[in-house]
């Protein structure tokens, strides 16, 4: 698949050039689309990737599309620093994603499909089914399927129903079967959620699979839903509905509440996409667009199944068959979290870090569960920005609500996609007796912070857990992200104080060691960056490696370009968006951008700076990007111990840049893609490398 080009610009009254983010943001999910073609890559896991591109898409349309035609029918048609105006980049959008959606059928069609049927695995329409599995599904649908089903008629007296977003419904031209000529009537049937959205057949052999998409089944036996008409047309049919949630909190009394309200309101958002399957009639089409206020331009036409591309995750949970996915794999636990008991006292004699996926979640877990039985533990403090369902986090914090200790947990009901999770879990820990918080009117709260208050024959003694990534045991399997345990005085005392400025008034927090945003983040970063041009300029060894999510910030970018000009070296690792445009002559020829889109989601965040040959090493959950600089509470930490500092700088960080395997390069020209020293290299992966590392490590603990 050809690398994806982006446009570079140059704006009036700017001297560098930038990227636009949201055709940045498209590279990367093109980056996602091309690891469903990569043969490295099992092909379940291929088929699973494209659910990920395709639920990537959704929610860019639902936020990120929608900001844009709300900034349009504003009137608020200013350029953004990138100089491409909102109508423009629109348009440039639309192009890039009716590509990006043909060419997930393509790869779905022509390339995964002859091979799931070499396995034996057959995910087909109802057409090529058997006689026997026609009945088969018949059957099935007049068991399971047909009682669930409502359908709607669209006359004078049956106004067009609501069309929830991302809900797949089917639409159907009915005429009464009775009736020479008669003419064409509408339908519309909603396959319920809580159907399985894919149906194995059952009865035939054991080693084959043969799959059929629920939607699919609602379309065929449609007759049985409108008995004494025949059906002229039918086709299936989705929505895409603005997701945003917009609030006031200055005006607003009850957070909680407003934005309980907001979601609800959030589920009627303006439609902003329409895909539709390309059979369907013309008639019915324009009745959609104008049911939902779209345009042309807004429909995406599907001509294969499924049209809901996410569903291909429900058919990958289905099939057994470990030999076509990634084996599994068992993180390493360090011996000095081997006894969950010793933790605290682990703690107290080194700062530890812990690299996830490839080193395990537990003892995170094991720390806040001992905190919580620890009898001398008398206070527990946490953010909670993403958890998940059977959290042993969440039963600690309660267990130790419920003994007494002073549990306080900030929670952000802001985080996207879990604002109803979140307000859930808020609501449990409230009535276990934990003192929830939503932290900064106008801040979201994404750091990852943990204390731990202890009374010890010494005094009090902190203890702080701070991460670069979610207190969340499911995704910590998905995601790199790095644990840092630490009872270092400041860096503790300095935690307290994040959690002071949160759940109480500090009108100027002091930060000596953390980089806290919005407070000193990005004027920190702008200094470390000065640094390193300074002793550029002096002949002192100076460089900066930079792995992030995205990088965005103007003003970042712009010192990075002086940064190089005065001689800097600059590789970063930026797995998403980056606004930076490297390897412009006279402008970044020193700068690097490299892309690693693998097996798991890069997620943490490392910063590095030579300094003068005494380098300085940062990790955290901030991005360089405006939001995360001056609009959220996030958490830097420097990394002091020598150990720690040498393994970031030698091992992580060094491996990552020598990956080539699920490496892209950005280039002058805004395209991703390897250079030809890399293709002729042989291949590395700096995934495949930790995880080997990982289980080496663990065959030498049990040898």
């Amino acid at each position: 698949m050809r690398a994806a080009r982006q446009t570079v610009s140059k704006p009036k009254g700017k001297k560098y050039p930038y990227i636009n983010r949201e055709l940045s943001w498209l590279a990367f999910n093109r980056r996602v689309l091309n690891l469903c073609s990569n043969p490295n890559f099992p092909l379940l896991e291929r088929l699973r990737f494209l659910s990920i591109v395709s639920s990537n898409l959704d929610e860019f349309f639902e936020i990120r599309v929608a900001g844009l035609i709300q900034q349009i029918e504003s009137g608020a048609l200013a350029a953004d620093f990138d100089g491409i105006g909102p109508r423009e980049l629109l348009r440039r959008i639309h192009v890039q994603t009716q590509a990006m959606a043909a060419d997930k059928y393509r790869v779905f069609s022509e390339e995964i499909q002859p091979e799931l049927r070499r396995q034996k695995i057959f995910i087909i329409p109802i057409s090529e089914c058997t006689k026997a599995e026609k009945l088969w599904l018949e059957k099935y649908f007049d068991s399971n399927i047909y009682p669930a089903l409502t359908p709607m008629a669209v006359d004078p007296a049956h106004p067009f129903p609501f069309v929830k977003n991302k809900g797949t419904y089917a639409m159907f031209s009915i005429a009464n079967a009775t009736l020479r000529r008669a003419p064409s009537e509408t339908a519309i049937v909603h396959t319920p959620q809580i159907l399985s959205r894919v149906v194995r057949i059952e009865g035939g052999k054991d080693d084959e699979y043969r799959l059929v998409f629920l939607s699919d089944i609602v379309k065929y036996f449609a007759e049985k839903l409108f008995p004494g008409y025949k059906i002229r047309n039918r086709a299936l049919f989705r929505a895409t509905r603005n997701s945003d949630l917009y609030i006031d909190e200055e005006e607003t009394e009850n957070l909680l509440k407003t934005i309980e309200d907001e979601l609800h309101r959030q589920k009627k958002g303006a439609a902003v996409r329409l895909e539709v399957e390309d059979c369907i009639a013309e008639n019915n089409l324009k009745l959609l667009l104008n049911a939902l206020d779209l345009e042309p331009d807004d429909v995406y036409k599907v001509s294969l199944s499924p049209i809901n591309m996410m569903r291909l995750d429900t058919a990958y949970d289905l099939i057994n068959r470990p030999d076509l996915k990634f084996p599994p794999f068992k993180p390493f636990l360090p011996k000095e979290f081997k006894d969950p008991d010793a933790i605290l006292s682990t703690i107290k004699s080194a700062d530890r870090l812990l690299h996830h996926p490839y080193e395990s979640f537990q003892p995170v877990e094991d720390f806040i569960e001992r905190a919580a039985l620890d009898e001398s533990v008398f206070a527990i403090k946490l953010t909670l920005y993403r958890t998940n369902s059977d959290s042993r986090i969440l039963n600690s914090l309660k267990e130790a609500a419920m003994k007494g200790k002073q549990v306080t947990v900030l929670v952000e009901l802001k985080a996207r996609g879990d604002e109803e999770k979140n307000i859930r879990w808020a609501r449990e820990l409230e009535e276990m007796g934990v003192h929830v918080v939503y932290g900064i009117v106008g801040l979201k709260t994404h750091c990852k912070i943990c204390l731990i208050v202890r009374r010890e024959s010494e005094g009090m003694r902190l203890y702080a857990h701070i991460g670069t990534g979610n207190y969340n045991s499911k995704t910590a399997k998905q995601y790199t992200d790095m644990s840092f345990f630490t009872a270092d005085k400041t860096i503790c005392e300095e935690v307290a104080k994040v959690f002071n400025t949160l759940t109480g008034k500090v009108a100027n927090p002091q930060f000596e060691k953390l980089m806290v945003a919005p407070f000193n983040f990005h004027s920190r970063f702008m200094e470390l960056v000065r640094n390193e041009i300074k002793n550029a300029k002096e002949g002192k060894p100076a460089r900066i490696v930079a792995k992030t999510n995205s990088l965005i910030e103007p003003s970042a970018i712009d010192i990075l370009y002086e940064a190089s000009q005065a001689g800097v070296k600059i590789d970063l690792v930026v797995r998403g968006i980056c606004g930076l445009v490297p390897q412009v002559k006279g402008i970044s020829e020193n700068i690097t951008v490299k892309s690693i889109v693998g097996v798991y989601l890069e997620h943490s965040r490392i910063y590095y700076f030579e300094n003068g040959g005494n380098p300085l090493v940062f990790a955290g959950s901030g991005d360089i990007m405006p939001r995360n600089m001056f609009r959220r509470i996030e958490c830097i930490f420097p990394i002091e111990n020598a150990q720690i500092k040498s393994r970031i700088i030698d091992e992580i960080l060094a491996t990552l840049l020598k990956d080539n395997m699920y490496s892209d390069f950005l280039h002058s020209n805004g395209a991703y893609y390897k250079e030809a020293k890399m293709k002729s290299a042989p291949q590395f992966s700096a995934q495949e490398f930790f995880m080997q590392s990982s289980a080496q490590k663990t065959k030498n603990a049990e040898a």
